[in-house]
């Protein structure tokens, strides 16, 4: 069996992933809501890369690379390689692998701007993102 993901679902997956972690935060998990954000942002920039590049990058490594590349070339994906790797650095490896998750409202603000993440990296990804203009 083929499964075929377009960036339409690609995009739903994310913010179905962010609805998720908004939901855990809403009960005091921060851990948890924490690791849903580093997967909705990296499902976010997963379907940005399939539309902009034909594909998506098997690993989070090369993932974090395909939007460095872009980043060289348009300033708006080089805003989001720098919220990429705050996230990978805070959510993922402060709050979620060590548990370290204070302030809390910095983590909370983290976890809520993902929203916007999400909505930029689709922005990028829609038609005629003007590419190299900036």
């Amino acid at each position: 069996m083929t499964l075929t993901l377009t960036q339409q679902d690609i995009f739903a997956d994310a913010r179905a992933v962010h609805a998720s972690a908004i939901e855990r935060l809403s009960v005091g998990d921060f851990r948890e809501a924490a690791e849903k954000e580093c997967c909705a942002t990296k499902r976010a920039t997963e379907g940005m890369l399939l539309t902009l590049t034909g594909e998506i990058p098997p690993t989070t490594v090369r993932v974090s690379g395909g939007l460095r590349a872009l980043g060289r070339e348009n300033e708006a994906a080089r805003a989001l390689q720098e919220r990429f790797g705050s996230v990978a650095r805070y959510l993922h490896h402060d709050c979620f692998y060590n548990g370290h998750c204070e302030p809390v409202e910095d983590t909370e603000r983290l976890i809520r701007e993902t929203a916007r993440y999400i909505e930029e990296a689709e922005a990028l990804a829609s038609p005629n993102p003007h590419m190299g203009s900036e």
